[in-house]
């Protein structure tokens, strides 16, 4: 299944409810936030502070992604202000199937998020766990950054993985 995540990255947020209902209106299914905090990336965004905005003016799932050195200690602040998915980075947590478990714990789908150098076959253990694998295409941190191109060799390889073995992620 392939859905529409349009992120919240580069929205106007003086006109933040305005552009969520013109994603809505085009078909988006859920609403992508990156969550960045100046140390596991170079920049700082959101907070659960936004989650709960956004809940208050869509009804499209939110797929929170964070980009952040200690995403454990994050995880039931998101969950409780409304995430409906967490995706954090496989790089990023020293105890990953512990997180997963966590973020499953508050009712949230799990997500795992891999940088573009990151091989698909750190998470060979996880598959069955996860709800959800976003391959980033670019370094995080930044918009605006050149496609890297085999990331689409790991959307390929995640796809034949995941039919030869009736993976739900």
């Amino acid at each position: 299944m392939r859905l529409l995540a349009p992120s919240i990255l580069s929205a106007d947020l003086l006109q933040l409810e305005k552009q969520i209902k013109i994603v809505e209106e085009n078909g988006a299914d859920l609403i992508h936030v990156d969550v960045m905090d100046g140390h596991f990336v170079p920049n700082m965004t959101f907070g659960p502070t936004i989650i709960k905005t956004l809940k208050k003016i869509t009804n499209l799932p939110l797929d929170v992604h964070l980009m952040v050195t200690n995403p454990k200690d994050m995880v039931k602040e998101f969950a409780e202000a409304g995430a409906d998915t967490i995706t954090i980075h496989q790089e990023a947590c020293v105890h990953l199937d512990r997180i997963l478990s966590m973020i499953k714990e508050y009712g949230c789908k799990a997500g795992i998020s891999l940088n573009p150098a990151t091989p698909v076959e750190t998470l060979t253990l996880l598959f069955d766990r996860v709800d959800l694998i976003l391959i980033m295409s670019v370094n995080p941190g930044f918009g605006g950054q050149k496609f890297i191109n085999y990331s689409l060799d790991k959307i390929k390889a995640l796809d034949i993985l995941k039919k030869q073995n009736g993976y739900s992620y």
